[in-house]
């Protein structure tokens, strides 16, 4: 089974992209959806998390992801703690995620692909690009984020254009440029591999 990763940076538009292969039948593996039902259900994961931020990060058993998103705001070093942590369980959970699925091929959204090092599980990389003020103004407008938080988190993300050098394909999402017509190009490639 043909695995495809795809990836780009926060407020790309890579969950719109995956929709569109999802309404074709692909099944897709959402890694911080993952993460999130880790964070929240692992319990492993979430006492190390309590060590790591300390237990008021959790509030009935639900991770504070305000509280979370400010710890790591105003100590930027637990942000590599937290992920040192995160990303393992998610990358087992995808694999065994990826051992129940009976497809041509599959797909696994993430944004820190190649930041992780779980591209190398991956046989095609799929880059979804937007412009840096659009990715900022898309963010913004779903999260409620104020422009300076939105800039930190990119300024945490692997450089936009060094990340699409690094992908196979690359799909554009500027809001002028349709991405089904180019979401159905790379499924005939994909089923034919």
């Amino acid at each position: 089974m043909l695995k495809v990763g795809i990836t780009g940076g926060i407020g790309s538009g890579k969950s719109v992209v995956c929709k569109v292969f999802e309404t074709l039948g692909i099944s897709v593996f959402n890694a911080d959806n993952a993460a999130r039902y880790l964070m929240e259900n692992d319990e492993q994961l979430i006492t190390a998390i309590s060590r790591l931020l300390g237990n008021e990060v959790y509030n009935n058993n639900r991770l504070d992801r305000a509280r979370v998103s400010d710890i790591i705001f105003r100590q930027p070093e637990k942000l590599q703690q937290l992920n040192a942590l995160v990303h393992p369980a998610t990358i087992t959970y995808a694999a065994e995620w990826v051992g129940r699925q009976q497809a041509p091929y599959i797909i696994k959204e993430a944004a820190i692909f190649f930041e992780s090092g779980s591209y190398k599980e991956m046989d095609v990389m799929v880059g979804v690009y937007a412009p840096k003020e659009l990715r900022i103004a898309r963010t913004m407008a779903r999260g409620g984020q104020t422009r300076e938080k939105v800039l930190d988190i990119i300024s945490k993300q692997m450089n936009e254009e060094e990340k699409m050098g690094r992908c196979d394909y690359v799909i554009t999402n500027e809001d002028v440029t349709a991405i089904t017509p180019q979401v159905l190009q790379l499924n005939e490639l994909f089923l034919k591999k």
